[in-house]
């Protein structure tokens, strides 16, 4: 189960409870879409949400009475195996272990389409053409990024919405540094903070620059599946517990993809592979047998989990116009 799939069940658990008079105030508006998220310090659970808060305000209720109606019926939910309530009246949910696994399942059956979605079907936006080489960038990618998710996208010559970017102060950056590590830099950065233009620091080919992190992480499990057939075994999903912080950000990748849709931000997709390609550096070096060992049932689930986000960073990397190399 993916934050965006939790989601959409959190959202049918609350509109079920408003119809049923549940909650108190009859007509009480359902959001569209309830946030869940990584639990912060010290929180529980898998992921966490404040929508019971942001209900109760409306409902004229207790904040913790309306989360126990709601932990009450989210438990109930195929894929949860625990909700308990914190603080004022946070839930924090608790996916149980085959929801988590079905997340590299997914992964493989989508491809590099894993997180696409519909969530902004029926929308039609316009953007206007731009000379202005990053804000032309940042544009297309945001196209794309709203086409993932459904929206229909038209990039207009007169009218349409101006995106706000701050202009690369570089000129012809893509002819000093190549034009996937210029892409990179126009949109790694925030449409509001200038990019970093240093060409040494975009060239080098050292953990230090995030660039070259996510393509050589990519290329890594590229590289595992490869010495795997070697050794004579494949991938095979199932449980990884000793690399659930990849697992998890494998599984927000969807949220994160209709995140940086819905906010017009392909920096935050940037920033996610950097995640994801710094969990999977360090986890790599367990994915293969070592020595005399014989591959294993765990080292099939390792090749699988490394192979799927070795998936969402090829993915990533095409949503923002930038190749994926195989070899690095």
């Amino acid at each position: 189960m993916t934050p965006s799939e939790l989601s959409r069940t959190v959202v049918r658990v609350v509109r079920t409870a408003v119809d049923e008079g549940a909650l108190g105030r009859v007509g009480l508006v359902v959001p569209e879409v309830v946030k869940v998220e990584r639990p912060r310090p010290g929180g529980g659970g898998d992921y966490a949400s404040g929508i019971a808060l942001k209900l109760a305000a409306a409902a004229g209720l207790p904040p913790r009475r309306v989360a126990e109606e709601l932990r009450k019926r989210i438990a109930g939910q195929p894929g949860i195996a625990l909700v308990e309530i914190s603080g004022p009246g946070f839930l924090n949910i608790t996916l149980d272990r085959a929801a988590q696994d079905d997340v590299v399942r997914q992964v493989r059956e989508a491809g590099r389409r894993y997180g696409y979605g519909d969530a902004l079907g029926g929308q039609t936006l316009e953007f206007a053409a731009v000379p202005e080489e990053r804000a032309r960038i940042v544009t297309e990618v945001v196209a794309r990024l709203l086409g993932a998710q459904g929206a229909l996208v038209r990039v207009v010559e007169r009218g349409g919405v101006r995106l706000a970017v701050v202009a690369c102060p570089v000129p012809r950056l893509a002819e000093l540094v190549g034009d996937d590590a210029a892409r990179w830099a126009m949109l790694r950065a925030a449409r509001h903070d200038r990019p970093r233009t240093d060409v040494e620091d975009l060239l080098a080919q050292r953990e230090s620059n995030p660039f070259f992190r996510v393509r050589y992480a990519h290329s890594r499990s590229r590289a595992l599946t490869r010495n795997a057939h070697e050794l004579g075994f494949g991938a095979e999903a199932g449980p990884v517990p000793e690399a659930e912080a990849l697992l998890g950000l494998v599984g927000d990748h969807p949220a994160v993809l209709e995140g940086a849709a819905r906010h017009h931000a392909p920096d935050r997709l940037a920033r996610h592979l950097e995640a994801v390609a710094d969990e999977l550096l360090r986890f790599h070096h367990q994915v293969l047998p070592r020595g005399d060992e014989k591959p294993s049932a765990a080292h099939r689930c390792r090749l699988a989990l490394a192979e799927a986000a070795g998936t969402v960073l090829a993915g990533g990397l095409s949503l923002l116009g930038i190749d994926a190399p195989e070899f690095l």
